[in-house]
């Protein structure tokens, strides 16, 4: 099941291409993405009972085979793209059958199920060359997936994703060629082995700038962000929900995984100055686009700025380099996703009613939408951090995080953030409910749309209220990265 997760997107994108246009390579990507969901609940139920597992490509041993390697840390991250994939997958059919023209939905698919396999390739894989491959399948994909957006202004966001993700997975591949260079392994596990005999040499600490710069500006990482509001903005509404989902968090991961497991804390934060780096671009990130969301005009492009401060919340538990901030960071992954997917969902519904998302189309939606206004509201009371949301436990882990270190500004700046998300929420709220509309007569999206929405909506309360699935996980990750870590090899 571990190789199969990744090899069924990809030869089901292949299916996908060769079927006739119209709602048949909707059907089939659905089907593949609730396959995925199945299989990554089981390989998350084994992982949580018997440890990790460890899948040889080929039967060829690693480190000199490719190794598929699954634990708590990369469990939760799969089962976040499935999750995601089989929600947004069923709502994508009427949503994009009103943004993208019939002859091209085998591409589209095809495309969107290309992207789920690179995503959760880089979640398996246990080989760092691998992770590039991956990283290039699901970026190919991804700058198609943009530039199918109805506006012109897409193939411009498209284009210049394609140039700033190319130079950041060129980095990236430089770094792990000089570690590759030097240790002569590309098994992750067998370079955090081998790379403590070598860590004080020059290569390794240019390899770990180039990684973490590569990894960064594919993460939309302060001030390596200006390639997302653009593409958040002018893709077509339900492949902005899963790349807001799913993307960053996934090169959220694989800093955590090369920080944590192939170099190490000791080295990350010991020998470089990891902390000086990523706490301070984390706190300015965060409140800086908070406030560059207030004034923005366009929803999509608020909730895009909203993302690149929520990344500065992962960044500051990464960078706290303890296990409540490193369990508080793996949270906000999971957490983050639910709450910026239905918030995308329901733009979506307001996108497939009248073809924008700028704020004036949203007065009096709170009478003529309620229940797509009622989602956004919900999903933006989660993004604030309101109790018994999956946003309020984030906070709380990052907070606690805080002031074990003693860090009590941080824990200042966390509460500015959530004050700051109240505004631009609320300016929404305000249109919506407060002002009047032109026109009275109600237009609530289909049912085919409000399902998908409020599953995502649903499940921010559920993980909210319920914290044993991702709070369990997420600990037993963050003790395990570092005991690894401690212990000398993962």
């Amino acid at each position: 099941m571990l190789p199969l997760i990744v090899v069924a997107p990809m030869l089901g994108a292949a299916v996908a291409a060769l079927l006739p246009p119209g709602r048949l390579p909707w059907l089939w990507a659905t089907a593949v993405s609730w396959f995925m969901l199945w299989a990554a609940v089981g390989l998350a139920a084994q992982v949580m009972d018997l440890g990790v597992l460890s899948y040889w490509m080929g039967g060829w041993a690693p480190p000199i085979g490719i190794e598929y390697r699954l634990d708590p840390a990369n469990a939760l991250l799969a089962l976040l793209i499935a999750l995601l994939a089989a929600v947004v997958l069923p709502f994508a059919g009427p949503s994009l059958a009103a943004e993208v023209p019939e002859r091209k939905s085998p591409w589209l698919y095809a495309a969107m199920l290309l992207f789920l396999a690179g995503q959760m390739g880089i979640s398996v894989t246990g080989d760092a060359f691998n992770v590039f491959v991956f990283l290039e399948i699901s970026s190919l994909a991804t700058y198609t997936l943009i530039g199918l957006g109805r506006n012109r202004r897409a193939l411009t966001a498209s284009f210049s994703y394609l140039i700033m993700g190319t130079v950041g997975a060129t980095f990236f591949l430089i770094g792990v060629g000089l570690l590759y260079a030097l240790t002569g392994t590309l098994n992750m596990a067998d370079l955090a082995a081998r790379l403590p005999d070598v860590a004080a040499t020059r290569t390794v600490h240019t390899a770990y700038a180039f990684i973490v710069v590569g990894v960064c500006l594919k993460l939309a990482l302060f001030p390596l962000h200006l390639w997302l509001p653009n593409a958040y903005t002018y893709a077509p509404s339900a492949v902005t929900a899963l790349m807001a989902a799913t993307a960053t968090k996934v090169a959220i991961y694989v800093l955590i995984r090369f920080i944590y497991t192939v170099f190490g804390p000791s080295f990350a934060f010991g020998e470089m100055p990891t902390v000086q780096l990523l706490v301070p671009l984390a706190i300015v990130g965060l409140l800086s686009t908070s406030v560059v969301a207030i004034g923005q005009a366009n929803i999509k492009r608020m909730l895009a700025y909203s993302s690149v401060a929520q990344i500065g919340y992962m960044v500051l538990g990464i960078g706290m380099a303890t296990a409540t901030g490193l369990t508080a960071a793996l949270l906000h992954v999971f957490n983050h996703a639910l709450m910026k997917g239905a918030l995308f969902l329901a733009l979506g519904c307001i996108a497939y009613r009248f073809g924008t998302t700028q704020i004036d189309t949203f007065r009096g939606l709170g009478r003529r939408m309620p229940w797509t206004m009622a989602a956004f509201v919900a999903g933006g009371l989660s993004l604030i951090g309101v109790p018994l949301t999956v946003g309020f436990i984030s906070k709380w882990y990052l907070v606690s995080a805080a002031i074990e270190l003693g860090w009590w500004p941080i824990v200042a700046v966390i509460i500015v953030g959530s004050l700051l998300a109240v505004i631009y929420i609320w300016r929404v709220v305000e249109v919506a409910y407060l002002q009047p509309a032109e026109d009275t007569t109600r237009c609530e999206a289909p049912l085919a749309l409000l399902v998908p929405t409020w599953l995502l909506v649903g499940l921010n309360f559920w993980f909210g209220i319920d914290t044993r699935v991702t709070v369990g996980i997420a600990e037993r990750a963050a003790t395990l990265l570092f005991s690894t870590a401690a212990g000398g090899a993962p």
